[in-house]
């Protein structure tokens, strides 16, 4: 077996069914409480440069017939990816269901990615966008569904046209993307209804 073999084969869910549905409950959790943190722990350990929170996500949700985008191409990510969940690797944007993003994120880029439509809104992407860390960095206000008056978001390595992007992704709604921010094994979801600005 090559090398890149087995570099996919190793380091994923030790117990699919379980540790799947552990994750998703962790996310769906964070979904419904925007702002707050998430922790997967060490559950896998994929190779390249993808995030072990992001390689979470994905190794719990995407399946077949969610093509995922990466903005980074990473043969070893992608290699992984692929054997762990299914999902085909795609380059086209329109196509992407999921889109691991780069700390370099070209936001311009995030319009193009699917949006729903106003018949099935869900048929959107989900963004999941790696930084250097969840806590410590200029703080932002969060509102919206899920916070009962505000809650600050001071993720660090945010893209400067962060807070604009999301705007313009909320008032697209109920179109748009949802993102996820990752650091190591941590996420803080950002549904597409959350408002956010400068504090």
């Amino acid at each position: 077996m090559a090398a890149t073999d087995r570099n996919s084969v190793l380091g994923g869910l030790a117990d699919p069914t379980l540790q799947s549905q552990f994750i998703f409950r962790a996310l769906m959790q964070a979904f419904a409480e925007p702002g707050t943190i998430a922790d997967f722990g060490p559950l896998v350990a994929p190779p390249g440069a993808i995030e072990p929170g992001a390689a979470s996500i994905l190794a719990a949700l995407a399946d077949a017939d969610t093509p995922i985008w990466l903005e980074e191409p990473d043969a070893a990510a992608a290699g992984w990816l692929q054997f762990q969940t299914g999902a085909p690797i795609t380059d086209d944007l329109a196509c992407a269901c999921f889109a691991v993003l780069s700390r370099t994120s070209e936001v311009s880029r995030w319009a193009e990615l699917p949006a729903g439509t106003p018949d099935y809104p869900d048929r959107s992407a989900t963004l999941i966008l790696p930084v250097e860390a969840l806590e410590g960095g200029s703080p932002l206000t969060l509102s919206g569904p899920g916070i009962e008056t505000a809650r600050i978001l001071a993720a660090q390595g945010l893209p400067d046209e962060f807070p604009e992007a999301l705007a313009a992704n909320r008032r697209r709604f109920p179109l748009g993307f949802d993102l996820v921010l990752v650091a190591g094994t941590r996420a803080l979801a950002l549904p597409r209804t959350t408002r956010i600005r400068e504090a």
